[in-house]
């Protein structure tokens, strides 16, 4: 018998407070990561993402457990989120503008084989249409600003705003890379106003004036 490894608990970034800003270090973690554009709610590229995500994250959870000895927690769907201008995410909340890209950690000693041969058996079992459109890659984040969001989805645009144009400028900080959000809660299962979502912005130090 395996001791089952949950990294939400082993790395620090992936916890979170409402209510207040942190400043925390990410370190470089891989992700099985699927791209996409448009509005999550009505595109079917966004389901079609899922579908193909948490099939190869389960094969992949058992393959290791079974192949390795090494058995840990499928962790939670994460989200990177950009757009030409990024009011779009504060302001306008315009999704149809959205650039996204869907992601599910998985643990370093994952390699490009294991992945193929994930993909190859979930592909004989029911074959997900955006399957072969997943890749297995790596992220480098490293200090970021960071807050839990309890509520819905649409209700982030005032989080965001306080974050972007406050907390970050006041602490000699500006933004960097990609919004970045972790979904602690399924939706299809918890009220929309008691979602729990990690909201992530990757930092710089502003330069001096």
């Amino acid at each position: 018998m395996t001791d089952k490894t949950d990294f939400k608990r082993e790395i620090a970034a992936y916890r979170a407070r409402q209510g207040r800003f942190e400043i925390v270090d990410v370190p470089d973690l891989r992700y099985l990561m699927i791209d996409g554009h448009g509005d999550p709610n009505t595109t079917p590229a966004f389901t079609g993402a899922v579908e193909a995500l948490f099939p190869l994250a389960y094969t992949l959870k058992f393959a290791s457990k079974r192949t390795l000895g090494r058995d840990y927690v499928v962790m939670p769907l994460e989200g990177l989120w950009w757009a030409e201008d990024m009011d779009a995410f504060t302001a306008s909340r315009n999704k149809s503008r959205w650039d996204w890209t869907l992601m599910i950690m998985v643990p370093d000693w994952i390699d490009e084989d294991m992945f193929a041969d994930a993909v190859e058996q979930v592909a004989a079992k029911n074959r997900p249409r955006r399957l072969h459109e997943v890749r297995l890659g790596s992220l480098s984040e490293g200090r970021c600003v960071q807050t839990l969001h309890v509520g819905t989805y649409d209700d982030e645009a005032d989080v965001l705003a306080r974050m972007h144009h406050e907390f970050i400028p006041d602490n000699g900080l500006r933004m960097v890379g990609t919004h970045h959000e972790i979904y602690l809660s399924d939706s299809r299962r918890v009220a929309p106003e008691k979602l729990r979502t990690i909201l992530r912005q990757p930092v710089a130090a502003a330069p001096a004036s």
